[in-house]
């Protein structure tokens, strides 16, 4: 039906046109008639044909190559046709068939050489989505056109982005997963192991001085029971789980009272803790959480400061309210750094098991600080030096 239709309004148009030109003779009329039926007969019928045809082609050469020879041909019928309705001599006529043939060859010649890069853009989107497919996520087309051949290859190389990005991510999971079960089974293991040998030791009556293998025990229970707390509060400020109500703090007062809390470990160790401030410094986040970012920065401090040694919390305010904690231990090795603040992450040449800690303070002090708007960033050694930064009160603080 729609094919009826485009024909009658071809047909009516080309009429009008030609009566509003011409101003024909009946005799001209039905010719001219006769000329714009037939030719709309053939443009039907190649429409018909054509669709079928490509679908069915392997080329998308020849199938360009058809449809321009093709609309030649149904132009030079029309002027064939046309010529003859005008009285054309046969020589004239002739010479109009071999221009035909002529134009037939030259539109094969150009729709040959047109569709040539298109054709081979067309082979390289086949190729590189082949290629996506059996798993080469880093292909790419590599076409760079306007058009819809153009669009097509833009969306197969951001398709293959985003699939090697997501691999990537998933990569990284598997090994952060690995490295999550063997941290947990390792920090498991150590205490259990100590537990199981005092209580086996209490059973079988050897241990010469039962308090003192009591007091082992509860001390690596306790230890178990800040892993299972610290891998509880990992495992919810990673889900979003933690709600943190931001309000005006007073970050020197809350840095007094973890100096206050240390002191008798710290002392217990030979190690002195000094505050270094010069007037009440406020910021914006949450009491609990920047107090357990101070406790972690300055527990570990305190684990790896040298007997005699000092521990100095600086706390300041310029764009940003800052705290720094400070000690005289081996510091940061330059090939932990960039993996400080990962959970489960030790680094053996200054932060060595045996020093206690499971790996996951500057992972959770990293996570409260996000949570905040905050920062934090560790030095390199000689010397541990770990710097946070939270917004001044009314302020969104960026980077350091």
């Amino acid at each position: 039906m729609k094919a009826l239709i485009t024909a009658v309004v071809l047909v009516a148009l080309g009429m009008g046109i030609f009566e509003f030109i011409m101003r024909p003779s009946n005799q001209e009329r039905l010719g001219a008639l006769a000329l714009f039926g037939l030719v709309t007969a053939g443009i039907l019928l190649a429409a018909y044909l054509l669709p079928r045809l490509a679908r069915r082609s392997r080329s998308l050469k020849v199938t360009v190559v058809i449809v321009g020879a093709t609309s030649m041909l149904i132009l030079m019928l029309a002027l064939v046709v046309a010529g003859s309705q005008m009285f054309i001599s046969a020589h004239d006529l002739n010479l109009l068939w071999v221009l035909m043939g002529f134009g037939i060859a030259a539109s094969l010649a150009f729709g040959l050489t047109i569709s040539g890069p298109l054709t081979e853009d067309l082979v390289r989107i086949g190729t590189t989505s082949a290629a996506i497919a059996e798993g080469d996520l880093r292909a790419r087309t590599g076409v760079h056109r306007l058009d819809e051949a153009g669009r097509l290859a833009q969306n197969v190389d951001a398709m293959a982005n985003i699939l090697e990005e997501a691999h990537e991510a998933r990569a990284l999971e598997e090994r952060a997963r690995r490295t999550l079960f063997a941290s947990i089974g390792h920090d498991l293991r150590t205490p259990l192991a100590s537990m199981r040998a005092g209580i086996e030791a209490l059973q079988d009556g050897l241990a010469a001085d039962p308090d003192r293998f009591l007091r082992s025990i509860g001390s690596d229970v306790d230890a178990l029971g800040r892993l299972v707390d610290d891998i509880f509060l990992m495992a919810r400020l990673d889900a979003g789980d933690m709600t943190l109500t931001t309000e005006t703090i007073d970050l020197t007062e809350i840095v007094d009272e973890a100096i206050e809390v240390f002191r008798p470990i710290a002392s217990a160790r030979d190690v002195s803790v000094r505050l270094d401030t010069e007037s009440r410094v406020l910021a914006a986040g949450a009491p609990e959480a920047v107090a357990r970012v101070v406790r972690n920065l300055l527990d570990n401090a305190i684990r790896h400061s040298p007997t005699g040694g000092t521990v100095v919390i600086a706390v300041g305010n310029g764009t940003r309210a800052s705290c720094t904690v400070s000690d005289e231990g081996p510091g940061f090795s330059p090939a932990f750094l960039g993996t400080a603040f990962d959970r489960f992450t030790r680094d053996d040449s200054s932060r060595v098991r045996s020093g206690g800690g499971a790996g996951l303070g500057l992972a959770i002090a990293r996570s409260y600080l996000s949570a905040l708007d905050g920062d934090i960033q560790a030095e390199l050694g000689p010397g541990g030096t770990v710097t946070f930064w939270l917004p001044n009160v009314g302020q969104n603080g960026s980077g350091p």
